[in-house]
């Protein structure tokens, strides 16, 4: 039996390849004869670089940024193996992996260096672009990567705003005429990591608190984000507040389509595509995703849940592997999983589910495999 292990990373624990590795172990450790083959995933938020680059055989560079609180980051983007297409991770510049919980604060926080990533592009002569947004610790609606590629955001008095999102509040005027010429023979695609709109109760306002916001802060950044996508609409002719896709990474993809006239897409979808995944799903006998957390949030478009109903549509069965899960879990059977194995059943802590997370991946594979193959009852 051919069996493809398609993890996605698992946050704060194991990389998508590391995480695609160990469950080839798990599945070996069952099924010694099987063709078990790694084929690690991405939708747009952290390790989508690393999958992309290292997928086509492509180069990996990095440039000295600007982090979420303007402090000096060095960070990472690559070149597909084509050559031609560009390729940055917004969370690499901006994520919140690069802030300590005491520091996380959306108000403040702003993607100015994933602008510095994509003029790093530009520079090297890129003119494909395809920009990965997820695991972000901002929500400016990417007013600040427009500005480090020469965009203006003023208030009334035509004073340049402040980074960060709660001086979004302020926006009186948007000026586009000093961004970098190039941006003009340059094709933007945004690897969305959700399927979420800009504005609105499931808007980009949804992740901000773990990005540091109180409920106050929350309401603080929904008046702001509001107020922004009736400027953008009233000054560019752009309507963001309820574009398709225009929420992930606090609004940096409606950022790029309004500022850039990016296109933007299901990241996972993109990534698939790139590695030539969707042709080589219906090839399997079994799928097996994974990721840290499977929640309902899994089934707005991130990796795990467009894997499985690739495999669905060509009649091939679907088990996961995952950290632990949460609200909306029983949405799984719906998209095809059949089975849903949690590390956090064969560790001792929860804690320890993350910290051993490489030891326990291949028992927790193991198991999953055994209930699928019918040596033991299977669960979601």
């Amino acid at each position: 039996m051919r069996i493809l292990c398609m993890p996605q990373a698992f946050k704060g624990s194991l990389s998508a390849y590391d995480a695609a590795q160990a469950m080839v172990e798990g599945v070996l450790s069952v099924a010694p004869d099987a063709e078990a083959i790694a084929m690690p995933v991405a939708d747009g938020g952290d390790d989508t670089l690393n999958v992309l680059v290292t997928s086509t055989k492509g180069q990996l560079f990095e440039a000295d940024v600007l982090g979420p609180r303007l402090e000096p980051v060095r960070a990472g983007w690559g070149v597909l193996g084509d050559g031609e297409t560009a390729v940055i991770e917004m969370a690499s510049a901006s994520g919140i992996r690069l802030l300590p919980v005491d520091q996380r604060d959306p108000r403040v926080t702003t993607t100015y260096g994933t602008g510095q990533l994509i003029l790093a592009a530009l520079d090297a002569g890129y003119r494909r672009i395809l920009v990965g947004v997820g695991g972000s610790a901002t929500v400016d609606i990417g007013t600040g990567a427009a500005t480090a590629l020469g965009a203006r955001f003023l208030d009334q008095r035509g004073d340049q705003l402040r980074v960060g999102g709660a001086a979004l509040v302020d926006l009186a005027e948007i000026d586009l005429s000093g961004m970098d010429a190039r941006l003009g023979e340059a094709s933007i695609s945004v690897a969305c990591d959700v399927d979420m709109t800009l504005c609105g109760p499931m808007g980009a306002s949804v992740f901000s608190p773990q990005k540091g916001a109180s409920p106050e802060v929350v309401a603080e950044l929904e008046r702001a984000i509001g107020h922004v996508a009736g400027v953008v609409e009233a000054q560019l002719g752009v309507r963001i507040a309820d574009l398709p896709k225009g929420g992930p990474a606090g609004g940096l993809s409606a950022g790029l389509h309004a500022f850039m006239g990016a296109e933007l897409e299901l990241g996972a979808h993109l990534v698939l595509r790139t590695i030539d995944a969707t042709s080589r799903i219906p090839e399997a006998g079994l799928v097996i995703v994974g990721e840290g957390m499977m929640d309902r949030t899994t089934f707005k478009g991130k990796g795990p849940s467009v894997v499985a109903s690739q495999a669905m549509r060509a009649g091939v069965p679907v088990i996961a592997v995952v950290g632990r899960t949460g609200p909306g879990i029983e949405e799984a059977t719906s998209w095809g999983i059949r089975h849903v194995e949690q590390l956090v059943d064969h560790a001792d802590l929860e804690t320890a589910a993350e910290s051993q997370a490489r030891e326990i991946v291949p028992r927790a594979t193991a198991a999953a495999l055994r209930r699928y193959l019918g040596q033991a009852p299977p669960t979601v």
